[in-house]
């Protein structure tokens, strides 16, 4: 949850404003974020103690996993191995993802976020 690490996430590319507070507080645009939520309700079903339960509530992660989401515009947010391959076939053959596969990636993104606050 470092404003660094945010900032480089939320940082709206061609917005002079972002630009400017960015470079006043060195921070660095991020262009992808790959990550795998805590296994939470997973832990819970198993029975686990509370502690343990506890310890498998992801903070940073859904918090990373928006706000990559939310500037799908310049970011990737990859949320499952699953992904891999079509976002490496992308930058393979464009050097680089594209809107169309960064919009789909942020909806399911989204949705991962959704279920995972239920």
């Amino acid at each position: 949850l470092h404003p660094k690490v945010h900032g480089g996430l939320l940082g709206v590319r061609g917005n002079p404003q972002h630009e400017r507070e960015m470079q006043d507080n060195g921070i660095q645009n991020i262009d992808m974020t790959i990550l795998n939520l805590y296994p939470f309700e997973q832990t819970v079903n198993s029975g686990a103690p509370m502690a343990q339960c506890i310890e498998n509530i992801d903070i940073g992660g859904p918090s990373m996993l928006r706000s990559t989401a939310k500037n799908h515009a310049f970011t990737t947010i990859v949320t499952s191995p699953d992904q891999y391959a079509k976002v490496q076939a992308c930058m393979q053959q464009h050097g680089g993802t594209r809107l169309a596969l960064r919009q789909a990636l942020a909806a399911q993104a989204f949705a991962l976020s959704a279920a995972y606050d239920s």
